[in-house]
Protein backbone atom coordinates (compact mmCIF):
# COMPACT_ATOMS: atom_id res chain seq x y z
CA UNK A 1 0.00 0.00 0.00
CA UNK A 2 1.82 3.33 -1.20
CA UNK A 3 0.80 6.23 1.03
CA UNK A 4 0.17 10.03 0.18
CA UNK A 5 3.20 12.41 0.34
CA UNK A 6 1.11 14.49 2.78
CA UNK A 7 0.72 11.10 4.83
CA UNK A 8 4.80 10.86 4.68
CA UNK A 9 5.67 14.34 5.99
CA UNK A 10 3.25 14.08 8.92
CA UNK A 11 4.72 10.85 9.77
CA UNK A 12 7.88 12.65 9.36
CA UNK A 13 7.13 15.46 11.82
CA UNK A 14 5.70 12.80 13.89
CA UNK A 15 8.79 10.98 14.66
CA UNK A 16 11.01 14.73 14.58
CA UNK A 17 8.20 15.74 17.27
CA UNK A 18 8.30 12.37 19.32
CA UNK A 19 11.73 11.76 19.11
CA UNK A 20 12.66 16.32 20.82
CA UNK A 21 10.65 14.89 23.44
CA UNK A 22 12.35 11.75 24.29
CA UNK A 23 16.11 12.73 23.58
CA UNK A 24 15.27 15.93 25.91
CA UNK A 25 13.93 13.77 28.56
CA UNK A 26 15.49 10.86 28.63
CA UNK A 27 18.88 11.38 26.57
CA UNK A 28 20.32 11.17 23.11
CA UNK A 29 21.94 7.58 23.54
CA UNK A 30 19.52 5.99 25.60
CA UNK A 31 16.60 6.58 22.69
CA UNK A 32 16.61 3.97 20.75
CA UNK A 33 15.26 4.06 17.21
CA UNK A 34 13.25 0.68 17.65
CA UNK A 35 11.24 1.85 21.04
CA UNK A 36 11.23 5.56 19.19
CA UNK A 37 9.23 4.31 15.95
CA UNK A 38 7.27 1.10 17.93
CA UNK A 39 6.25 4.37 20.13
CA UNK A 40 5.20 5.66 16.79
CA UNK A 41 3.19 2.54 15.77
CA UNK A 42 5.74 2.56 12.94
CA UNK A 43 8.62 -0.11 11.65
CA UNK A 44 12.08 0.36 12.94
CA UNK A 45 12.91 -0.09 9.29
CA UNK A 46 10.25 2.45 8.08
CA UNK A 47 12.63 5.10 9.78
CA UNK A 48 15.05 5.05 7.13
CA UNK A 49 13.02 5.82 3.85
CA UNK A 50 12.52 9.64 6.50
CA UNK A 51 16.53 9.62 7.88
CA UNK A 52 19.34 8.85 6.69
CA UNK A 53 20.52 8.53 10.44
CA UNK A 54 19.84 8.90 13.93
CA UNK A 55 22.30 11.95 13.80
CA UNK A 56 20.28 13.74 11.59
CA UNK A 57 17.08 13.29 13.21
CA UNK A 58 18.76 14.91 16.69
CA UNK A 59 19.57 17.62 14.66
CA UNK A 60 16.18 18.26 13.19
CA UNK A 61 14.59 17.12 17.09
CA UNK A 62 16.76 19.81 18.43
CA UNK A 63 15.59 22.37 15.81
CA UNK A 64 11.78 21.47 16.88
CA UNK A 65 12.67 21.92 20.28
CA UNK A 66 14.37 25.12 19.33
CA UNK A 67 11.52 25.92 17.33
CA UNK A 68 9.32 25.84 20.59
CA UNK A 69 11.46 27.61 22.75
CA UNK A 70 11.57 30.89 20.13
CA UNK A 71 7.75 30.53 20.38
CA UNK A 72 7.16 29.97 23.96
CA UNK A 73 10.39 33.16 24.55
CA UNK A 74 8.49 35.18 22.16
CA UNK A 75 5.49 35.52 23.99
CA UNK A 76 7.40 35.79 27.45
CA UNK A 77 9.46 39.14 26.03
CA UNK A 78 6.38 40.55 24.91
CA UNK A 79 5.52 40.93 28.20
CA UNK A 80 5.22 43.97 30.22
CA UNK A 81 7.96 42.32 32.99
CA UNK A 82 10.04 40.56 29.82
CA UNK A 83 13.00 39.11 32.17
CA UNK A 84 11.03 38.61 35.30
CA UNK A 85 8.64 36.56 32.81
CA UNK A 86 11.26 35.10 31.02
CA UNK A 87 13.49 33.69 34.64
CA UNK A 88 10.32 32.89 36.26
CA UNK A 89 9.16 30.41 33.59
CA UNK A 90 13.13 29.24 33.16
CA UNK A 91 13.39 28.54 37.05
CA UNK A 92 10.11 27.28 37.04
CA UNK A 93 9.09 24.00 39.26
CA UNK A 94 7.63 22.81 35.64
CA UNK A 95 10.81 23.07 33.40
CA UNK A 96 12.46 21.43 36.53
CA UNK A 97 9.91 18.51 35.77
CA UNK A 98 9.11 18.71 31.91
CA UNK A 99 12.86 17.87 30.71
CA UNK A 100 10.96 16.36 27.65
CA UNK A 101 9.22 19.86 26.62
CA UNK A 102 11.74 22.14 27.72
CA UNK A 103 14.95 24.08 26.73
CA UNK A 104 17.47 21.54 25.33
CA UNK A 105 20.28 23.77 26.42
CA UNK A 106 20.11 22.00 29.25
CA UNK A 107 19.45 18.52 28.03
CA UNK A 108 20.39 17.76 24.51
CA UNK A 109 23.16 20.04 24.48
CA UNK A 110 25.61 18.57 27.24
CA UNK A 111 25.21 15.14 25.30
CA UNK A 112 26.02 16.58 22.41
CA UNK A 113 29.15 18.02 23.70
CA UNK A 114 30.07 15.05 25.46
CA UNK A 115 29.86 12.58 22.05
CA UNK A 116 32.15 15.53 20.89
CA UNK A 117 29.23 17.11 18.37
CA UNK A 118 28.55 20.34 17.55
CA UNK A 119 25.55 21.96 16.54
CA UNK A 120 24.77 25.41 14.64
CA UNK A 121 21.14 24.78 16.50
CA UNK A 122 22.46 25.06 19.92
CA UNK A 123 24.28 27.92 18.42
CA UNK A 124 21.44 29.94 17.31
CA UNK A 125 19.52 28.97 20.57
CA UNK A 126 21.85 30.44 23.16
CA UNK A 127 22.51 33.99 20.64
CA UNK A 128 18.89 34.26 20.20
CA UNK A 129 18.22 34.39 24.00
CA UNK A 130 21.17 36.41 24.69
CA UNK A 131 20.20 38.67 22.61
CA UNK A 132 16.47 38.98 24.07
CA UNK A 133 17.95 39.71 27.42
CA UNK A 134 20.34 42.05 26.28
CA UNK A 135 17.85 44.17 24.24
CA UNK A 136 15.76 44.21 27.29
CA UNK A 137 18.60 45.26 29.64
CA UNK A 138 20.35 47.70 26.21
CA UNK A 139 23.21 45.90 26.71
CA UNK A 140 24.96 47.48 23.83
CA UNK A 141 28.49 47.76 25.41
CA UNK A 142 29.41 43.96 25.34
CA UNK A 143 29.71 43.47 29.23
CA UNK A 144 28.20 40.10 28.25
CA UNK A 145 25.45 40.33 31.29
CA UNK A 146 23.67 38.28 28.98
CA UNK A 147 25.88 35.22 28.44
CA UNK A 148 26.08 35.30 32.38
CA UNK A 149 22.59 35.37 33.01
CA UNK A 150 21.60 32.55 30.60
CA UNK A 151 24.37 30.60 31.87
CA UNK A 152 23.37 30.92 35.15
CA UNK A 153 20.26 30.11 34.52
CA UNK A 154 21.13 27.09 32.59
CA UNK A 155 23.62 25.76 35.30
CA UNK A 156 20.77 26.32 38.07
CA UNK A 157 18.23 23.95 35.96
CA UNK A 158 20.62 21.59 35.33
CA UNK A 159 21.85 21.29 39.09
CA UNK A 160 18.14 21.29 40.12
CA UNK A 161 17.38 18.35 38.02
CA UNK A 162 20.51 16.33 39.37
CA UNK A 163 20.05 16.47 43.20
CA UNK A 164 18.61 14.24 45.31
CA UNK A 165 17.22 15.90 47.90
CA UNK A 166 13.96 17.80 46.35
CA UNK A 167 14.13 20.54 49.18
CA UNK A 168 17.62 21.05 47.38
CA UNK A 169 16.42 21.59 44.28
CA UNK A 170 13.39 23.81 44.88
CA UNK A 171 16.20 25.72 47.02
CA UNK A 172 18.59 26.26 44.14
CA UNK A 173 15.41 27.32 41.72
CA UNK A 174 14.55 29.87 44.61
CA UNK A 175 17.66 31.39 45.14
CA UNK A 176 19.06 31.61 41.57
CA UNK A 177 15.73 32.97 40.87
CA UNK A 178 15.66 35.85 43.25
CA UNK A 179 19.45 36.60 42.70
CA UNK A 180 18.74 37.15 38.93
CA UNK A 181 15.39 39.09 39.75
CA UNK A 182 17.56 41.18 41.92
CA UNK A 183 20.53 42.81 39.75
CA UNK A 184 17.68 43.68 37.10
CA UNK A 185 18.03 47.82 37.07
CA UNK A 186 14.24 48.99 38.07
CA UNK A 187 14.76 51.15 34.88
CA UNK A 188 14.69 48.28 32.43
CA UNK A 189 12.37 45.40 34.17
CA UNK A 190 9.64 46.69 31.99
CA UNK A 191 9.85 46.00 28.39
CA UNK A 192 11.08 48.88 26.17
Amino acid sequence: MRYSQDHKAQTHQRIIKEASVRFRRDGIGATGLQPLMKALNLTHGGFYSHFRSKDELVEKALQAAAAELDAHCEMLFSQERPLEAFIDSYLSEWHQNSPGEGCPLTTMSPELGLRGQHSATTDSVLSARVQQIEAVLEDGHGDGSGLVMMSTLVGALVLARRVEDPEMALRILDVVRESLKAKIPEDQKASQ
